[in-house]
């Protein structure tokens, strides 16, 4: 048994609006040595910790955690679409210790998923079904949120579960940093944005076609500096990534959620995907930085960071 994590940040614009050729460069060779990690471990599995993006889980019924015992992509920005390789017996094993750790979480036996959890996956592996894996939902973004110890909790006991496959695990945590894209709120929606933001589910290739190309046209406007969405936060990034690298995984428990919103934007909650990885590496004892990088892309609305670690032999 062993655990081991990649953390990074996800953008739907990848692909579609490029920073300098530079940047990509940049961003490219992180993902070269986060690949060479992975490899260098050799996951049997892999616990992928994702929000969504009112893609897959609606206000309906809108749970805080939920772990998926089978799930699919829904394949927006592009992505493939289809059923993911979620190892069942491993999630429901997860989820038993999750529940036993006093932790409420849902579990779903048809679990939707978006860019959050599809675009980390071909990114790291190749595919969307190249290895292994159960999924775990954290809402990042449909208030009201939780407090933030509830998220580092949550990986404290996945992390657990995981430990007791008695297989080699990587946790990855997808999300952040600091970013403010255009993603409905439902306190004021006009009724017909409401609707979706509750029940919206299964929208019409071309209905999801308008959505992303709205979202496109709006952060082309952001990277131009005609936009009023919250600017990146590289100083708050580094230090919320400082925090998580350092293993003082208790100082989250003072991060309010109103914190994250005045400093990185609504969006910047997706960074409780990270703290819920490097709370379940916790888990398994002490742990090490192998990789970090870090670079503001206006381009890609995204405060883009990515981490491997790995827990460190007694």
């Amino acid at each position: 048994m062993s655990l081991a994590l990649c953390t990074t940040s996800h953008t739907p614009l990848m692909g579609r609006a490029e920073p300098a050729p530079e940047v990509v460069d940049r961003v490219e060779s992180a993902f070269d040595r986060a690949r060479a990690f992975i490899r260098d471990y050799g996951p049997e599995l892999v616990v992928i910790f994702g929000p969504d993006h009112y893609n897959g889980f609606f206000y309906d019924v809108m749970p805080p955690f939920c772990i998926g015992a089978a799930a699919e992509s829904v394949g927006d920005y592009g992505l493939p679409t289809g059923p993911l390789p979620v190892d069942a017996e491993a999630a429901r094993a997860i989820a038993r210790e999750v529940l036993a750790s006093g932790i409420d979480v849902a579990v779903s036996e048809r679990m939707q998923v978006d860019h959050g959890f599809g675009q980390p996956l071909e990114l790291l592996f190749g595919a969307i079904d190249a290895v292994p894996l159960v999924p775990v939902f954290i809402n990042c973004v449909a208030e009201p949120l939780g407090p933030v110890s509830r998220i580092r909790l949550l990986g404290e006991a996945v992390g657990r579960g995981a430990a007791a496959t008695g297989r080699r695990v990587l946790v990855v945590g997808s999300g952040g940093l600091s970013h403010d894209p255009p993603v409905p709120r439902l306190d004021g929606a006009p009724p017909p944005v409401a609707e979706r933001l509750i029940a919206g589910r299964n929208p019409t290739p071309s209905e999801r076609a308008v959505r992303e190309a709205r979202v496109i046209d709006a952060i082309a406007g952001f990277a131009a500096g005609t936009s009023d969405l919250m600017p990146l936060n590289p100083q708050w990034d580094t230090e919320v990534m400082g925090v998580l690298a350092a293993g003082d995984l208790e100082r989250v428990d003072d991060w309010a959620v109103d914190w994250f919103v005045e400093n990185g934007g609504h969006s910047a909650h997706e960074v409780r995907t990270w703290i819920a990885a490097y709370a379940a590496l916790a888990a398994g004892g002490r742990y090490q930085v192998e990789t970090s990088f870090y670079e503001a892309i206006p381009e890609w609305i995204a405060g883009f960071g990515l981490t491997t670690a790995r827990t460190v032999p007694a």
